[in-house]
């Protein structure tokens, strides 16, 4: 049986002692070096069927490699370790040209498997190898093994056209994994649009979505692009998808389905080409249960899912975002401060329940506040417990159902100038609560309409036909 020959560039002496071992008890043929100039004497020859290589080597760096081993020998698969474990080092990798990026310190079994795959699959790649868009400075931070999933499922996702779903929870980022596939992808070149389905009012999210024609409702005095039109060419982002309301994810899924749309009041087709990202704090199958989000949307969305994790998941990357948040604090011309040992454990013991948003909010609202340069554990601590006063004092006024209302009117009306705010409000806003009151009634019954009717206070009949008007979809367990 023809053996593979398996070239290693690897200036750690023990870790090239483990792959040597490893991978020749595993039947491949290897050959080993400490530096690139020896690697590629190598490649030169002809020698390899796959390259495992470093990133920082004596002699130069293993990343510049990848572009000659592309033009010279482009079926050669190569694999990329790196202790430098970023999404920038993650995308540059990949575009250059490498099978896999892997960081370190590395699962020795994972790689194998990687090694196998990258042997028996066919070397098909239309990764360009023009790099100058990647920026040195990147929007994603973290060296965490959780943080290294996400970097490595980004480079994965960058040079394909697939849909992708991030899901996560506030403040951890979403919109910067979507910018990031964006502007590393295939479609960099084109615009990339955001709509946040919770900030808009669900009248407006059709048009808004796919623009409407001059005289399509009172008002419409011109023709108006939508997002879907403007992002043409490049990537829309959706998100809070999950607050979509049910005559939105009609329309969404059939340009999802057959690849065009209308606008509003008008009759010809639009032909739509975009990069769909959503992104949602919700957890969507279970208001799928619940009715209120279409099963079949979802699976149309959800192509490859891509969860975000939280900050208290991975609390090791904690020092380098205070780090990055300080930094960005003396750009925008506040004083230098650092922060204590005592500090920095405090701040990785909180929950954040805000996740890197709040952590950000918290470095800038000490970089403003405080004079002191060097911000100890007692600052901190009376900045969380500020936090926490802040948040209980808010818990308890959402528990209060008339305080909650009047906060939900005062904003839905900030959102219209005076003159432009809809007609109807009054009916539209008891639909809005009694939709959730039903939903929730059925769900503790479970769909025992019997049950919930006699808890709401209804009759059965008014029960019914209020599931019927409201457009409440029962999941099959509910009857």
């Amino acid at each position: 049986m023809n053996k593979y020959k398996i070239l290693i560039a690897e200036d750690d002496t023990s870790v090239r002692t483990v792959l040597n071992q490893a991978l020749g008890r595993a039947g491949y043929i290897v050959k080993s070096t400490g530096n690139i100039s020896t690697l590629w004497d190598w490649i030169d020859q002809g020698e390899g069927n796959l390259v495992i290589t470093d990133v920082l080597l004596p002699d130069e760096n293993g990343l510049d490699l990848l572009p000659k081993i592309k033009k010279n020998r482009p079926d050669l698969r190569v694999i990329v370790m790196s202790a430098q474990n970023t999404l920038l080092t993650a995308v540059k990798a990949v575009e250059r040209g490498a099978f896999e990026y892997v960081p370190k310190p590395f699962d020795l079994s994972e790689l194998l498997l990687i090694v196998k795959r990258a042997l028996e699959t066919s070397h098909k790649s239309d990764l360009t190898n023009n790099d100058e868009f990647i920026k040195e400075r990147m929007p994603i931070l973290g060296r965490s093994q959780a943080m290294q999933d996400v970097y490595r499922s980004v480079a994965r996702l960058i040079n394909t056209d697939l849909t992708v779903m991030v899901s996560g929870e506030s403040g951890t980022g979403k919109e910067l994994v979507a910018k990031a596939l964006h502007d590393y992808g295939r479609r960099r070149n084109g615009p990339f649009i955001a709509i946040n389905m919770a900030a808009i009012p669900k009248e407006l999210i059709e048009s808004e979505l796919f623009g409407y024609e001059k005289g399509a409702f009172t008002g419409a005095t011109q023709r108006s692009s939508g997002k879907f039109e403007q992002a043409n060419g490049g990537t829309l982002f959706l998100d809070e998808i999950g607050d979509m309301p049910a005559d939105a994810q009609t329309r969404l899924l059939r340009v999802l389905q057959e690849g065009e749309y209308t606008t509003v009041g008008g009759n010809t087709p639009n032909k739509t080409n975009v990069r769909i990202i959503a992104a949602t704090h919700r957890d969507l199958t279970e208001m799928i249960k619940m009715g209120l989000f279409r099963e079949d949307l979802y699976y149309r969305l959800n192509v490859v899912p891509l969860k975000l994790p939280s900050l208290r998941q991975r609390v090791e990357d904690i020092p380098e975002l205070v780090n990055h948040f300080l930094l960005q604090a003396l750009d925008e011309g506040l004083s230098s401060k650092t922060i204590d040992n005592t500090a920095m454990d405090k701040l990785k013991s909180y929950n954040w329940p805000g996740n890197v948003r709040e952590l950000e909010n918290l470095i800038k609202r000490i970089s403003v506040l405080y004079s002191e340069e060097n911000i100890t554990g007692n600052i901190i601590e009376i900045e969380l417990a500020t936090i926490q006063q802040e948040l209980t004092i808010s818990s308890k006024r959402i528990n209060n159902i008339n305080d909650f209302i009047e906060d939900h009117v005062k904003n839905y009306f900030s959102k219209y100038p005076k003159d432009k705010i809809p007609y109807g409000f009054y009916n539209s806003f008891l639909k809005e609560i009694e939709k959730p009151l039903i939903m929730q009634t059925l769900n503790v019954t479970d769909g025992n309409q019997i049950k919930a009717s006699k808890i709401l206070g209804l009759n059965r009949n008014t029960l019914r036909k209020k599931i019927k008007d409201l457009g409440i979809v029962l999941s099959r367990s509910i009857h």
